[in-house]
C-alpha cells in the first residue's frame, strides 16, 4: 500500500520559515512525480509546486515563486518543500500527492491529472 505522509507544519510568524516533508512508503521506484498543493478555508485547492524524477524538473506557482523551494532525497523516499518569507495568505492545509510514476512527460506542471495518491495534509498557520 502506497502512503504519503506530510509533516512539518505548524504556527509561524509572518516572515518566518518552515520545511515540509512528504514521506513516501510502499513504492520502491524513484521515477515518480510529487506535487504540493494547499487549501485555505473557503478556497479551492491550489497546486503550488511539483518535482519530477531525477532529471530535476520543478514548477512553482506565481504565488510562491521565489519563496518556496522543492527538493527530493531519493535515498529517504522524501520530498521537501522549504517555505521562506511566509505570509498570512500562505495559511492553509498543505498536501502532497504522487502519480506513482504514471506521468511520462518532462515537465511536472502538466502532471496534475495523473496524481492519484494523496497524503492527509499538514496545517500551516502564518500569523501577522
Amino acid at each position: 500500500e502506497v502512503q504519503l505522509v506530510e509533516s512539518g507544519g505548524g504556527l509561524v510568524q509572518a516572515g518566518g520559515s518552515l520545511r515540509l516533508s512528504c514521506a513516501v512508503s510502499g513504492f520502491t521506484s524513484e521515477d515518480y512525480t510529487i506535487g504540493w498543493f494547499r487549501q485555505a478555508p473557503g478556497r479551492e485547492r491550489e497546486g503550488i509546486s511539483c518535482i519530477g524524477s531525477s532529471d530535476g524538473s520543478t514548477y512553482y506557482a506565481d504565488s510562491v515563486k521565489g519563496r518556496f523551494s522543492i527538493s527530493r532525497d531519493n535515498a529517504k523516499n522524501t520530498v521537501y518543500l522549504r517555505m521562506n518569507s511566509l505570509k498570512p495568505e500562505d495559511t492553509a492545509v498543505y498536501y502532497c500527492a504522487t502519480d506513482l510514476g504514471k506521468y511520462s512527460g518532462s515537465y511536472c506542471r502538466y502532471s496534475w491529472s495523473y496524481l492519484e495518491i494523496w497524503g492527509q495534509g499538514t496545517l500551516v498557520t502564518v500569523s501577522s
